[in-house]
């Protein structure tokens, strides 16, 4: 049997009978059978589904690149207006809130602090807590597992739309045990319900879950690609493709100026655990490096579960800059309504990972360096964990 989703289990306990609803939640919020949390929302007896919330990409999650606006609309089959929070606003406004007295979030995380969906949770928390609507938050499986906490924590000072809170790359939690961090741990102070999944145990990976895979964003096409993205998402700070505008986003890396044999085999002499780095020549459709013939390499996970996605990304990294210091530059603001400092340093939490890969520090020593505040978060994170992550039996809260 697949993992029960939180959405499920919401919709079954019936306590949205006699509310008016507004749904944030994009392609992949769907259940076993592909069926949308809105459309079973609309069908719902008693509830009145009356608005919908998009995150990064928008609400049909059609928008390809990772820093264009979406604009509001109108869902004509449900009748409903569509709000975008990636917009001139990130956060749901009192307008867009009034009438409504439930917000539902459901949206699928892949288990790295950058990615924007469980910000824009976050804020739609905050909105609900200033506004007086209760926010309920339907629990689904992170991707790359529950088990493992890997990477350099965010720092005070780089806080951004890819980083909000003081968290490691690979956070290890749900987006609901997410919830419950910002909302209690960092002091948002919503009227939060977290409704647990059922079945789901920490070590699943989501090919264990039963569950179908639908991309959570236009350049998350696969499992592989979440598996890897917490250390290649660190290519977006850099002039090095990081694979989009191919079939292999954040798996394939590379650029014009690249010796993919000689790059590969340096990857490979450094023994990297769990991962194989082969050579490979692309040529981007969009974005970095566009119609140009790149080389670099792909990232083949051999044992996802020895793997360190961030140890790989921080090595690959450093491996490309040592290849040509005169060609490898570091991404120039603005990126995600940032303006001033570089996004190498938003998206690794602060400056100390470039300083250390300038200064030609070691990959393994750049990753002992995090370990404190891995194993102080995790202490933190503790106090989160549902109990649905060993058992799979939290009973759902009921309606008051």
């Amino acid at each position: 049997m697949p993992v029960m989703l939180g959405a499920d289990r919401l919709l079954d306990s019936g306590q949205l009978r006699g509310r008016r609803v507004g749904l944030v939640s994009n392609p992949a919020s769907v259940d076993a059978r592909l069926q949308h949390t809105a459309d079973r929302l609309a069908a719902e007896p008693g509830v009145e589904l009356a608005a919908l919330f998009g995150p990064q990409h928008g609400f049909d999650a059609d928008v390809q690149d990772n820093m264009i606006e979406t604009g509001h609309g109108r869902d004509g089959r449900r009748r409903v207006p569509v709000y975008s929070l990636y917009s001139e606003t990130r956060e749901p406004t009192g307008e867009m809130l009034a009438g409504l007295d439930t917000l539902v979030i459901d949206l699928q995380d892949v288990g790295a602090r950058v990615y924007t969906f469980i910000y824009t949770m976050a804020n739609c928390l905050r909105a609900a807590a200033r506004h007086g609507v209760r926010a309920i938050v339907c629990d689904r499986p992170n991707p790359i597992g529950g088990l493992d906490v890997e990477g350099p924590m965010l720092e005070a000072g780089c806080e951004s739309f890819v980083g909000q809170f003081p968290i490691p790359m690979r956070h290890g939690m749900t987006i609901g045990e997410l919830a419950r961090l910002f909302n209690e741990g960092f002091g948002i102070g919503a009227a939060l319900t977290v409704v647990p999944m059922a079945g789901w145990r920490r070590g699943m990976y989501w090919d264990e879950t039963g569950l179908p895979w639908v991309m959570p964003s236009p350049n998350m096409p696969a499992l592989a690609t979440a598996v890897v993205y917490p250390g290649m998402v660190l290519f977006e700070g850099t002039n090095l493709s990081e694979g989009r505008g191919t079939t292999r986003p954040f798996e394939m890396s590379g650029a014009p100026w690249i010796d993919a044999r000689t790059l590969a085999g340096r990857m490979n002499a450094l023994q990297v655990p769990g991962a194989w780095f082969r050579p490979v020549g692309f040529e981007p459709t969009f974005q970095k490096h566009a119609t140009q013939a790149c080389g670099g390499c792909q990232v083949h996970v051999l044992d996802r579960r020895a793997f360190a996605p961030v140890l790989a990304g921080v090595a690959l990294l450093a491996e490309y800059r040592t290849l040509d210091p005169s060609r490898f530059a570091w991404r120039q603001p603005p990126y995600e309504y940032e303006h001033t400092r570089l996004p190498i340093d938003i998206l690794a939490g602060s400056s100390r990972l470039r300083e250390q890969i300038e200064a030609g520090v070691p990959a393994r020593e750049i990753a002992a360096g995090w370990e404190a505040g891995v194993r102080a978060f995790a202490r933190v994170r503790e106090r989160y964990l549902s109990p649905c992550g060993t058992t799979g039996e939290t009973p759902v809260p009921q309606r008051s």
